[in-house]
């Protein structure tokens, strides 16, 4: 007879051995109240949610800083560049500064020559005024800082005057060449006024403000070249230019100079200190570091005298010291002065004479009243 469905029995699961993770589960054990056994300290921190927002923050920061130093490193290159923008323009402009001032020398030079020819200055002032056309073009060709534009243009005015001014002079020379007019040292004279015009429009219209603008913009250290195209006014004067007449066309006409002429020695002053010297007595010197001797000489004559040379002698065991002056030119009964300085080592406690010598000029006659000789002791104080 066949046993009843309930009395079979399933246990098949109940000999199978427990499995790893039953094991592992049933090896924990929870630690002891009362704290006994390990205790775990996890390291404190900010909450999870506050990390990214952190590192947001450092993001930004770290992006500020290198907005910052690259923007200060940009301004630095720009203030440099700005810097040199400026001096390399200056640069260009003390160059035309010079080639001017050399062609304004060489102006005066040949007005105060002697024995030079009408037809002479006529020529050597056509030139200049070319040089100074090209000179006027070097200047058109620069490129000015961009707040200097306006000034620039006052700096190119300032050299087209002295085209203008050489230009004039050497059409009045021809207009004048066989004339003996009263007028015609006028003629003379109004050209040459626009060189000293030049001057002043360099000084006022372009060295003052191009100096102010370049301090508005923060630009330190870079000096404005002025520009002196008329180094002695005395010879644009009308009187002066009528001078000048007489004396080229006495130069022309015979090659002898017509006329009283000569030159006096006035007086020798000790600088510093102001102690005139004299040929009749005895003169103690103090012998400073900056030690000068100043000759007044007079034009004694009727006639425009040029390079009067001037020579100072100071005799002494050894080689005497010996220095040389000229003047350019003095005009009738006018007085100049020279001072003679950097004398070197000077003889001390002993006799010695300080000697002066004018150069007789051309034409001139009595040549007494050109020397004078003055003994002299000089001391330490």
């Amino acid at each position: 007879m066949d046993t009843p469905d309930d009395d079979l029995e399933f246990d098949f699961f109940e000999d199978e051995p427990a499995t790893t993770e039953a094991q592992s589960q049933s090896r924990v054990r929870l630690p002891r109240r009362g704290g006994r056994g390990p205790t775990v300290h996890r390291p404190a921190g900010p909450p999870r949610g506050m990390t990214p927002l952190l590192r947001l923050l450092a993001l930004i920061a770290i992006v500020v800083a290198a907005l910052v130093f690259f923007g200060l490193l940009i301004q630095s290159c720009a203030t440099t560049s700005k810097q040199d923008t400026y001096k390399n323009y200056m640069a260009k402009v003390a160059t035309i500064s010079r080639s001017s001032q050399s062609d304004g020398a060489e102006l005066a030079n040949e007005l105060t020559t002697q024995g030079v020819k009408v037809a002479d200055i006529e020529s050597k002032l056509r030139g200049l005024a070319e040089q100074q056309r090209q000179t006027v073009n070097v200047a058109q060709r620069l490129g000015p800082p961009g707040p200097l534009r306006s000034v620039h243009e006052n700096m190119i005015e300032a050299l087209q005057l002295r085209v203008n001014g050489i230009q004039g002079l050497a059409d009045a020379f021809h207009r004048t060449a066989g004339s003996k007019a009263t007028t015609d040292a006028a003629l003379l004279a109004a050209p040459a006024q626009r060189l000293l015009a030049s001057d002043i429009v360099w000084d006022d219209l372009f060295e003052a403000p191009a100096a102010a603008e370049m301090k508005r913009q923060g630009v330190t250290g870079i000096a404005v070249p002025g520009s002196r195209f008329v180094t002695n006014q005395d010879l644009i004067t009308e009187r002066s230019m009528a001078l000048v007449l007489q004396r080229l066309r006495g130069a022309s006409t015979t090659g002898t100079p017509t006329g009283l002429h000569g030159t006096n020695i006035i007086s020798s002053v000790v600088q510093p200190g102001g102690q005139t010297l004299r040929t009749d007595a005895e003169n103690t010197v103090t012998a400073t570091a900056d030690l000068r001797f100043v000759v007044t000489i007079a034009d004694s004559g009727d006639s425009q005298e040029v390079g009067i040379k001037l020579t100072l002698t100071i005799q002494k065991p050894g080689g005497a010291i010996v220095r040389t002056k000229t003047i350019a030119l003095i005009n009738p009964k006018q007085e100049k002065s020279v001072a003679f300085g950097n004398l070197g080592q000077v003889p001390f406690a002993q006799k010695t004479t300080v000697q002066v010598d004018v150069a007789p000029v051309p034409g001139e006659h009595n040549t007494s009243n050109n020397k004078a000789s003055y003994p002299v002791i000089f001391s330490l104080g």
